[in-house]
């Protein structure tokens, strides 16, 4: 088949892409490293769940932890592709073990499939490897999708989708996200298995803010002041945010970059120069109002001293990043302009609890009016909350089917 000539040979390009980058980039040395142990053998029956990266494996995770909650006795095995996601969760307690997928190919396939040995498989939204699939289905193993979202331009709808469309035909059950996802799969022939189930991520921002636990130093550097954070920002949105923060010193602002390596967090306090690292909160004196987190997995409990957030990523071609943390504490949410294919950031506008901003102006206009009019603050802080609220129950959805179509027994 022409078209599985070229997946190899795309298989081979992207291996020699990541080995020339390594020499500078070291995302790619992790990449490449991390592969070079031999995968742990499970001799006895596991849950394996395979995740992109690091917002797939948070979507992903509610049902992995539902259903090993009802099957306790099986191990867990998470796997990653990129090393963003499994450097930071690496040490997750709710899997035996955490590893690197393989690069697709026919026998190193098999070989994992040997090695994991899975009772279930979960594969989380996207990132589709055909000869991992075709081996999962071969061995007759429910292959599950989680949290799928279909668009039009992705090549399953495109006359060179052959080899795509096997690949989705490879799963159990496709549980995506919306009508429009199913709709699409259905006028392409690809919605024998597809169950309309929404969005697990609202499963786990509800439950993350249900947990959060108080973080003291930044409640007492916020001081009862009102707090805008920026989460998940880049270059773009921080000098967006610049002229405001210099006007407002009234006003804390957490900025949580989205790369947090030394390089960037210089750059980040060239900018804000009167900013006092996390780090170093300890020094920050009572005049300071700018405090840059410079760690990883601190952000999504940062919102619950947010009186407004500001999601970054909207001005870069990959979109926002994820507005529901924020949302799920009941604040108003501003991103950049970049957010159409994000289908809860177009609901959150429709719904009032969100605006999108094209430039520093229109964020100066729209912040003063959330901070300035609090009868429309908590409005659009009400709405965010009720949005949420009332997506939930999508992991609840998703281990009922699995449970009742017997796809892990005990």
């Amino acid at each position: 088949m022409l078209s599985l000539i070229f997946y190899n040979i795309f298989l081979v390009l992207y291996r020699a892409a990541i080995g020339l980058a390594s020499v500078w980039d070291e995302k790619a040395r992790h990449w490449i490293r991390g592969r070079e142990n031999a995968l742990p053998v499970f001799n006895e029956k596991t849950i394996w769940m395979h995740c992109a990266s690091l917002g797939e494996f948070e979507q992903g995770r509610p049902v992995l932890e539902a259903v090993k909650k009802r099957f306790p006795h099986y191990p867990v095995v998470l796997t990653f592709f990129s090393p963003s996601g499994y450097e930071i969760r690496k040490k997750y307690t709710g899997a035996d073990a955490v590893l690197y997928l393989p690069l697709d190919g026919k026998r190193r396939a098999q070989q994992t499939i040997q090695a994991i040995n899975p009772a279930l498989v979960l594969w989380v939204k996207y990132e589709y490897w055909y000869y991992h699939l075709t081996e999962v289905q071969k061995r007759n193993v429910p292959l599950i999708l989680v949290s799928g979202i279909f668009r039009p331009h992705q090549p399953f709808f495109k006359w060179y989708g052959n080899l795509w469309n096997k690949m989705l035909r490879r799963f159990t059950v496709v549980f995506v996200q919306n009508e429009a996802s199913y709709r699409l799969l259905e006028a392409h022939q690809l919605h024998q298995h597809a169950v309309v189930a929404g969005d697990t991520r609202f499963d786990r921002v509800t439950d993350v803010a249900a947990n959060a636990t108080a973080i003291p130093p930044v409640a007492a550097f916020c001081a009862q002041r009102p707090v805008l954070v920026a989460g998940s920002t880049w270059e773009e949105d921080e000098e967006v945010l610049a002229h405001y923060v210099r006007q407002h010193p009234e006003i804390v602002f957490i900025i949580a970059p989205h790369e947090v390596d030394e390089d960037n967090i210089r750059d980040v306090m060239k900018i804000f120069p009167d900013a006092v690292r996390f780090s170093r909160l300890q020094e920050a004196t009572d005049q300071q109002h700018v405090l840059i987190i410079d760690n990883i997995g601190m952000l999504n409990r940062l919102y619950q001293y947010a009186t407004v957030a500001y999601i970054g990523g909207g001005f870069r071609d990959s979109g926002i990043h994820n507005t529901l943390e924020a949302a799920v504490y009941g604040i108003p949410v501003v991103f950049g302009p970049v957010y159409e294919k994000f289908n809860e950031a177009v609901e959150m506008i429709e719904t009032g609890c969100a605006t999108s901003i094209e430039n520093a102006l229109e964020l100066e206009q729209t912040l003063n009016d959330y901070f300035s009019n609090a009868h429309h603050r908590t409005r659009a802080g009400l709405a965010a909350k009720n949005y949420v609220a009332e997506h939930t129950g999508s992991t609840q959805m998703i281990t009922d089917v699995i449970y009742e179509k017997r796809l892990l027994t005990n």
